[in-house]
């Protein structure tokens, strides 16, 4: 096994946090794919990477940061696409807001009207009731306490008895390979089976998580019907949009 390559693939993955197989055979052009996979095993059982389906992450990698932190980060961008995701939505529709902070943005400027909303998100729960006009209900389940996020059998079952309109769903990261992608497997169960239920189904991505991939991937492009970012996205992501046909906002 060559030693310098592995050297080499730990500095990469330890640098990058989260790795795809494909970025890493386009690192390693002249090794097979069977290769890198036995690497990544030598690197998992050595305690620096852990692998999961179609990539690895670094044992250094925390995913997403604390929901204090980011509550704090790119407000700016955040405020737009809430001001965006606002022109979707329609009176007496049933509305779906995870428990994002962009979607805490979007709490925080929606206006007085008449919505029935369900959220994972306690902190969203409590923004909505300074309204009187939308009806709120908050998933049941346990809660991360590091993002403040409902998760688990008993969110997925309630989620699974009620109708969705519009669904607006947070990410941590994408990318034109991975899609769109988050850090927890609760939260990847539940942002997959929103979209699964929703009729329509929004994804909303500030231009910072373009640099960002997670290890759960919850949905690619062709799953959703929307992409609000705060910026325009690279021509290469656009084109991969538009073959799935994802409208960018």
């Amino acid at each position: 096994m060559n030693q310098i390559r592995l050297a080499k693939m730990k500095d990469y993955i330890e640098k990058q946090n989260v790795v795809t197989i494909k970025q890493l055979q386009m690192l390693f052009p002249e090794v097979s794919l069977m290769t890198i996979h036995r690497d990544l095993d030598a690197l998992t059982e050595e305690g620096y990477v852990v692998k999961f389906r179609g990539g690895a992450k670094s044992v250094r990698h925390t995913g997403d940061p604390e929901f204090n932190v980011r509550i704090g980060e790119n407000n700016a961008g955040k405020y737009t696409i809430a001001q965006k995701a606002m022109a979707l939505l329609q009176p007496h529709s049933s509305v779906f807001l995870d428990a994002s902070t962009t979607n805490l943005m979007l709490a925080r400027s929606l206006p007085d009207m008449n919505l029935n909303i369900i959220t994972t998100g306690p902190s969203i729960a409590l923004e909505l009731c300074r309204l009187h006009n939308p009806v709120v209900t908050l998933c049941c389940g346990m809660i991360n306490r590091k993002n403040l996020a409902l998760y688990g059998q008993n969110t997925l079952e309630m989620l699974d008895k009620i109708n969705i309109d519009l669904a607006f769903i947070g990410v941590s990261g994408c990318s034109v390979d991975a899609g769109f992608t988050c850090g927890t497997e609760g939260d990847m169960l539940v942002k997959r089976m929103v979209i699964q239920k929703a009729r329509t189904s929004v994804v909303m991505c500030t231009q910072d998580k373009l640099k960002c991939l997670m290890p759960y991937t919850f949905a690619k492009m062709s799953d959703v019907d929307y992409l609000i970012s705060d910026g325009p996205m690279p021509e290469a992501f656009r084109n991969a949009a538009d073959e799935a046909g994802l409208k960018i906002l």
